[in-house]
C-alpha cells in the first residue's frame, strides 16, 4: 500500500497543536497494543463505535461522568425536544453555555481520531459510528462517519428546513433562520441544533446494526455501553468475528470480548496503528 511507518505530517501537526488533555494519559500494555495491531491487520471490515472517552483526550469532558453536565437535573430537563419547542430562546442560552463553551469549540482531534483516519488512508475499510457530537472524527479526516447523536456544528430551521453552519450559530446568542421567501418575507424561526435531544430517536441505528453484523472486527472506543439502544449493538457481532474494547472502565461486554484494554483510547489506538504501519506493505 506504500505508506511509511509514521503518522502523516498533517496528523503530527494536529497533535503538536492539541497536546492538552482533559484526563491524564493511561498508557496501554505493550502486549495489548501488539494484539490490537494484529486484529487491525487481519480485519477487512472494521466497525468503530466511539463514545465520550474518545474525545476526553481532546479536552472535551464526559458529560455523563461524575460531576458532569448530566448531574444537573435542571439542565437535563432543558435539553429536550419539548423544552426547545416551548422555550426556544431560553433553550439556546443554556445549550450554548453547556455544549458550545470556548474549550469545547476549540477542541481538535487527538491521536486516536487521527490514527483511525490513517487506517482508511492506507486502504483499510473503516466505518465509524460515534455517539459524540463534536465532529472530531471528520476533522481528523475520517470520511465514513455516522453521527448517532448529531453534530454540534450544524443547525436547521424547523419551519423551512434550511441548514446553517457554526458561523451562523455562534454569531448571536440565539440563532434565527434568515431565509426569505419569494415574497420577501423572512422566516425568522429559532433554529434547532442538529443534535439528538432527550426524547428524540438516535440516528443511523439500522445502518449501525447492519454494519456490526457484517464487521469482522468491532472496535469499542471510549464508551461504557450503559445507554440503550447503542449499548446493545455489540451483542450482534457475528459468531467467529472479533470484538475489542478500549475503555478506562469495565463494560458489560468485557467477558465476551476478544481483547479488553483499560487505558486511554487515543494513545492506545495511535500506538497500535503506528505499529501496524511499520509492517511491510503499508
Amino acid at each position: 500500500m506504500g505508506h511509511n511507518s509514521e503518522l502523516s505530517p498533517s496528523s503530527q501537526a494536529h497533535l503538536q497543536h492539541n497536546n492538552h488533555s482533559y484526563l491524564p494519559i493511561v498508557e496501554p500494555d505493550d502486549a495489548q497494543v501488539h494484539e490490537l495491531k494484529n486484529l487491525l491487520h487481519h480485519s477487512h471490515r472494521t466497525v468503530v463505535l466511539s463514545g465520550a472517552g474518545m474525545s476526553t483526550e481532546s479536552g472535551i469532558p464526559d458529560f455523563r461522568s461524575e460531576n458532569g453536565f448530566w448531574d444537573n437535573e435542571d439542565l437535563l430537563a432543558m435539553m429536550s425536544d419539548a423544552y426547545l419547542d416551548a422555550h426556544p430562546e431560553d433553550f439556546w442560552v443554556h445549550f450554548k453555555k453547556a455544549f458550545m463553551n470556548p474549550k469545547f469549540m476549540a477542541a481538535l482531534p487527538n491521536e486516536g481520531h487521527l490514527a483511525l483516519a490513517e487506517l482508511a488512508a492506507v486502504g483499510k475499510q473503516v466505518k465509524i459510528f460515534t455517539q459524540n457530537i463534536d465532529g472530531l472524527h471528520q476533522m481528523a479526516g475520517s470520511m465514513n462517519v455516522y453521527e448517532l447523536h448529531g453534530n454540534i456544528r450544524h443547525a436547521y430551521c424547523p419551519k423551512c428546513h434550511n441548514r446553517y453552519g457554526i458561523t451562523h450559530i455562534t454569531a448571536d446568542e440565539v440563532p434565527y433562520c434568515t431565509y426569505y421567501d419569494m415574497k420577501g418575507n423572512e422566516c425568522a424561526s429559532v433554529l434547532h441544533p442538529d443534535v439528538v435531544l432527550f426524547d428524540q430517536m438516535v440516528r443511523h441505528m439500522d445502518e449501525a446494526f447492519d454494519a456490526v453484523v457484517r464487521a469482522d472486527l468491532l472496535l469499542i472506543l471510549g464508551t461504557s455501553l450503559s445507554v440503550d439502544p447503542v449499548a446493545s449493538l455489540p451483542q450482534f457481532v457475528s459468531h467467529g468475528h472479533k470484538l475489542a474494547i478500549i475503555n478506562l472502565e469495565d463494560t458489560y461486554m468485557d467477558e465476551r470480548a476478544d481483547l479488553v484494554i483499560h487505558a486511554s483510547v487515543g494513545r492506545t489506538v495511535h500506538r497500535a496503528v503506528e505499529e501496524l504501519l511499520s509492517l511491510p506493505g503499508y
